[in-house]
């Protein structure tokens, strides 16, 4: 179906700069929406798409917060995607506590410091997305490992679930999608599908979220993925 045209909507992408957010970016810019990019450093790519770009947001920072809240004064925010990440590999035979200490704070409490940092400038109609994982699946684990993505990621379904429940009676909706194994930096480029088209299906499960189905685990694909 034709896609909904987004022109006067404000859309906050956190992880603007490469990969997904950075498609994610130019898809939504394509549909007309005022896209305000953030990251920590931008990229050439991302100065080039037309998008407000908003540097040196780390979403590990309290004074990052701060300087965001700053940025968006007078701002409505109507979708917020949460893309930021970070993915490290610990095993039982190499076990890293900092990595994983490090992973909880960009991929658990990154999103949720956003997402609060925000809260003012959402409205009735707003909708979040919570850029997740299959891997913060319990009953999908078949293979162990990667333990600080598995358990980060698990921590933020958590806080998806309660933020979509908090946020319920203010009319804003909350998504926790998996984009699929996409060819992005992240994995060495070794994914299966195209940040452009994970990008596409994302907003997809964008355009379909309602206050009904908030708080849902997706893949992008549009598969209801279990805990």
């Amino acid at each position: 179906m034709p896609s909904e045209d987004l022109t006067g909507k404000n859309v906050v992408i956190t992880g603007a700069n490469r990969g997904i957010g950075l498609e994610l970016t130019r898809q939504y810019r394509g549909r007309g929406a005022m896209v305000h990019g953030l990251c920590r450093c931008a990229s050439r790519e991302l100065e080039a798409s037309g998008a407000r770009v908003i540097e040196g947001i780390e979403v590990t920072s309290a004074a990052s917060m701060v300087k965001l809240q700053e940025r968006m004064q007078g701002v409505d925010v109507d979708i917020l995607i949460n893309n930021a990440g970070l993915l490290e590999n610990e095993s039982l035979s190499a076990m890293n506590f900092d990595t994983i200490e490090r992973q909880f704070q960009i991929n658990a409490m990154g999103p949720l410091r956003i997402a609060i940092a925000l809260l003012p400038h959402l409205v009735n109609g707003s909708k979040i997305g919570l850029i997740t994982s299959r891997m913060g699946s319990i009953a999908d684990n078949d293979s162990g490992g990667r333990y600080g993505y598995r358990m980060s990621k698990a921590a933020l379904n958590a806080a998806g679930v309660s933020l979509a429940k908090d946020l319920q009676a203010n009319g804003v909706a909350v998504a926790l999608l998996h984009p699929g194994y996409v060819q992005t930096e992240m994995v060495g480029f070794g994914g299966d599908i195209s940040p452009e088209l994970a990008a596409q299906r994302l907003m997809i499960r964008m355009d379909e979220l309602t206050l009904e189905n908030s708080g849902t685990f997706w893949h992008s694909s549009g598969e209801v993925l279990p805990w």
